[in-house]
């Protein structure tokens, strides 16, 4: 029936056009009479059906012109009814002068109409009006006694937002959302009333709650600073209410918000910062028809790099990584998004100098992201010669082949574990940045190993912390865990961890890349240390259970390798700030190429030999500032000890 009564078809407009018309057409009737303007059987005097055609012949191109039939009833407003106002007074006014035209030639009978058009004008516009305010109460009288049955919400941004979210949920029939009120910071808001529903402050979060069993409250995802978001969700997570993201609007689906759309509150929009503001001139210039290479592009880093490449309008961008299927999955993910017109697949492993440098005969790359590495501290602990080879050897063999072809740029993705290394794996990254800054040197020239064209090559370093939702972090193991009702894992209660989204890493990188001259390490902004355990409580609240009730947290020791806490500068490093606020660069520290190129060769020669202890030996003697914890290499420290 509701179907029948409310419509949503083309046919239902026209309908609606004709319903008016009908109203516009008797109202001048009634108006005629009223005012004696003609009497009752002249109104319907054949000759004047002349008039009554010309009248609706106005008024149906009046309210076509004015799209007055297009907009759906039950969801009439304000502008709405001005529109009809308009419609009415414009149909009036130009029927008032054809009429006189026609009076003045022809002296017929409807040459005094102009007390009966205005009166006609309120009559009519009036009954318009009613008629929609008539047709939105009943459509929501027959909602509201659904209504029992539907979640209660509160819809959280400014106040345009807030709007077009209230109306895409009440135009959504299949909606089980009854919207309460709307919540907002801004006191001068607060209790008055907005598309016929309150404005509350955010501190009434909690007795709105218990007054009207609040389920969810929905926020648009671009309506608030990062500041004033976090508060309320800090709110709503700790009152058990659900928080849902809601897209802007210029991401809804033909201009609807679908309900696939809305997304539940992720771990990361509670530790998100603001906005990072990049210099796209300055990337665009630095990328803009060049062809690009990114080594680990199956990567969680080095898939996010080429989706960010592809937007600067690069010649080309080379996928490399060893990994088939995920890199398969990313050539679907591109294909599908209309990205792979300039994207190439090349299979190889880094540590296969032949095969790099075939890719490079090939395809000829002009600016290198190197991402590929392994990176996970108790795998490498356990397998020391693999970190050397790929995260030694691999940068190694990249660099060189990027210097040997004279490649513009060349940057290097590294991590925070490579500062006073705790693990073979930070310590393996950490050579790799000794490499790199050496062939900055000037007597790299003087080895005959390197041209003088192909020193033209630019190396940088970005260094950074965790990235939340990279392959195999902590994240996608606590959401498997609390999906089976845990327990949660942490090592130690104290452990902290510096955390930064995955499209924020890639954008510092990106700006890093674009302003680096040769030889600096760039530090990123990770703001504040987050403790471990406060994350998985959090991630157990916002899966709306309640932490050592629902889902248990135990704490298992620390792995070997790991530290309790991450630093990003060496003691011996100073930093530089630039232009951007979340940029720093670590000083220049010189490295002798002749000298650390022989010691990774030795390092090379060792790891052939297969003995794991002698080869972190070998690193501790290069880095003096590693010393293991909680390993079975801390032997190897007691030894330098005595």
């Amino acid at each position: 029936m509701k179907k029948f009564f409310f419509p949503d078809t083309a046919h239902s407009r026209w309908l609606i056009l004709l319903i008016d018309q009908m109203i516009v057409v008797w109202t001048l009737f009634i108006s005629i009479v009223l005012t004696n303007t003609l009497s009752y059987t002249e109104v319907f005097n054949a000759g004047n059906a002349v008039y009554v055609a010309l009248y609706c012949f106005i008024a149906a191109g009046v309210f076509i012109s004015l799209r007055i039939h297009t907009g759906i009833i039950r969801y009439s407003n304000t502008e709405d009814m001005l529109r009809v106002f308009l419609a009415v007074f414009v149909t009036s006014l130009l029927f008032v002068s054809v009429n006189k035209i026609l009076s003045q030639r022809f002296q017929l009978l409807w040459h005094q109409m102009d007390k009966a058009l205005i009166l006609n004008f309120f009559i009519s516009s009036s009954l318009l009006i009613l008629m929609r305010i008539l047709v939105k109460g009943v459509f929501f009288f027959f909602k509201e006694l659904k209504s029992e049955t539907k979640e209660n919400i509160l819809i959280y941004g400014s106040e345009k937002k807030a709007i077009l979210i209230k109306k895409a949920i009440e135009q959504n029939e299949d909606s089980n959302l009854s919207i309460v009120g709307f919540i907002d910071d801004n006191r001068d808001r607060v209790d008055k009333y907005l598309e016929q529903k309150k404005v509350y402050h955010s501190c009434s979060v909690e007795l709105l709650k218990e007054k009207h069993n609040i389920k969810k409250i929905l926020f648009a995802e671009d309506a608030l600073n990062t500041l004033n978001k976090k508060k309320i969700i800090d709110i709503c997570v700790n009152e058990g209410i659900k928080v849902i993201m809601v897209p802007p609007s210029d991401k809804w689906l033909y201009g609807k918000l679908d309900s696939h759309q809305l997304r539940d509150l992720k771990i990361e929009d509670l530790l998100e910062r603001e906005p990072i503001k990049l210099n796209k001139k300055n990337i665009l210039k630095d990328l803009s028809g060049k062809c690009i290479l990114v080594t680990g592009a199956a990567g969680s880093i080095g898939s996010e790099i080429v989706r960010q490449a592809l937007q600067y309008n690069p010649k080309s961008v080379i996928l490399c990584d060893q990994a088939e299927t995920p890199l398969h999955d990313l050539k679907l993910e591109l294909e599908d998004n209309f990205q792979s017109a300039n994207v190439k697949i090349f299979m190889a492993n880094v540590q296969n100098v032949n095969r790099i440098r075939t890719l490079f005969e090939l395809y000829k790359p002009e600016i290198v992201f190197h991402a590929a590495a392994y990176k996970h501290v108790p795998m490498m602990e356990n397998n020391p010669a693999e970190a050397i080879l790929t995260n030694v050897l691999g940068t190694k063999n990249m660099a060189d082949i990027s210097m040997e072809f004279g490649v513009e740029k060349f940057v290097m993705i590294s991590t925070d574990k490579a500062v006073k290394p705790t693990n073979v794996m930070g310590a393996s990254k950490r050579l790799a940045e000794i490499y790199i800054q050496s062939l900055n040197s000037p007597e790299i020239i003087s080895t005959g190993e390197i041209t003088t064209q192909a020193s033209r090559t630019r190396f940088v370093t970005t260094r950074f912390g965790n990235v939340l939702g990279s392959n195999g972090s902590v994240i996608p193991r606590f959401k498997s865990q609390i999906e089976k009702r845990g327990p949660i894992t942490v090592t130690d209660p104290e452990i902290t961890r510096y955390f930064m989204t995955i499209p924020e890493a890639v954008q510092l990188v990106m700006e890093a890349g674009a302003m680096g001259k040769g030889g600096e390490i760039y530090l990123f902004d990770m703001g504040k240390p987050v403790k471990i355990v406060d994350l998985a409580v959090n991630m157990i609240k916002l899966a709306g259970l309640t932490p050592y009730v629902d889902v248990d947290v135990v704490f298992t020791g620390l792995r070997p390798g790991e530290k309790l806490y991450e630093e990003l500068l060496l003691m011996e490093e100073e930093i530089i700030p630039t232009h951007h606020p979340k940029i720093k660069i670590s000083q220049k520290v010189a490295y002798n190429y002749l000298y650390v190129n022989q010691i990774i060769k030795d390092l090379i020669v060792l790891n052939n030999d297969g003995n794991d202890l002698n080869m972190v030996k070998k690193m501790k003697e290069i880095i003096p500032d590693y010393i293991s914890n909680n390993s079975r290499f801390e032997e190897l420290d007691l030894l330098v000890a005595n």
